[in-house]
């Protein structure tokens, strides 16, 4: 599960060196491939996070020599650009549900406690396939769109059983071809435990196709 990152300021113990900078994407500019994200590890978060979901049932182990690949480190490198967070990230599970990733969450809500913070990275609109058919700041179309507002409605009203069966929403196969860039958004909703409240951060459209819309969630 691809929670892009659990961190913790303020824990010195146990960090690590940084995790190599995984640069897992083709076709975009030089630049990007030169970028470092430097940020230590916190082997003491991981063995918590990996203790916590073995608890739950779930079959977790720990990678050691796995770097951050893009969906933890750019996310980041925006919020934390001094890269003084230690960072932990999961893999996303691709071949499980929704149901699957909000237990996973759930699994690891007792972090919260800790001066954890777990950040589910991913994009609300993720279809590649028509990226080059949009300028940088063009609007988005009818498909990202509407689904944009399914998902922001769904969020405040905390209907679970709606974002459950994200699949029905309108266009969500158009949006999302392949789900790995939605199914973080249920780890992290299941880390603030049993009805959240939703809270909308950012708003903002890339490309006409990239719903870049962030959301926090507060536990009851």
């Amino acid at each position: 599960m691809h929670l892009g990152a659990l961190g913790n300021r303020n824990s010195d113990a146990r960090r690590r060196a940084p995790p190599e900078t995984i640069h897992d994407f083709h076709g975009f500019p030089r630049e990007l491939y030169r970028l470092d994200y430097p940020a230590p590890g916190a082997p003491d978060v991981a063995n918590r996070a990996a203790k916590l979901l073995n608890d739950a049932g779930f079959s977790a182990g720990i990678d050691a020599e796995r770097g951050l690949d893009h969906g933890a480190w750019s996310p980041l490198l925006l919020a934390y650009p001094e890269a003084d967070i230690p960072v932990v990230q999961l893999s996303v599970q691709p071949r499980r549900d929704a149901r699957h990733h909000l237990a996973v969450g759930r699994a690891l809500a007792s972090l919260l406690a800790e001066d954890v913070l777990v950040l589910g990275s991913g994009a609300v609109t993720h279809n590649l396939r028509e990226f080059g058919r949009y300028r940088a700041h063009d609007a988005a179309p009818d498909y990202v769109g509407e689904f944009d507002a399914w998902l922001e409605r769904a969020l405040l009203a905390g209907d679970e059983a709606a974002l459950l069966d994200w699949e029905s929403a309108p266009h969500a196969a158009l949006n999302h071809p392949s789900p790995e860039h939605f199914l973080p958004l249920f780890a992290a909703l299941g880390a603030a435990g049993a009805a959240p409240k939703a809270r909308r951060l950012h708003d903002s459209i890339s490309y006409g196709i990239l719903s870049m819309a962030a959301y926090a969630f507060e536990p009851a």
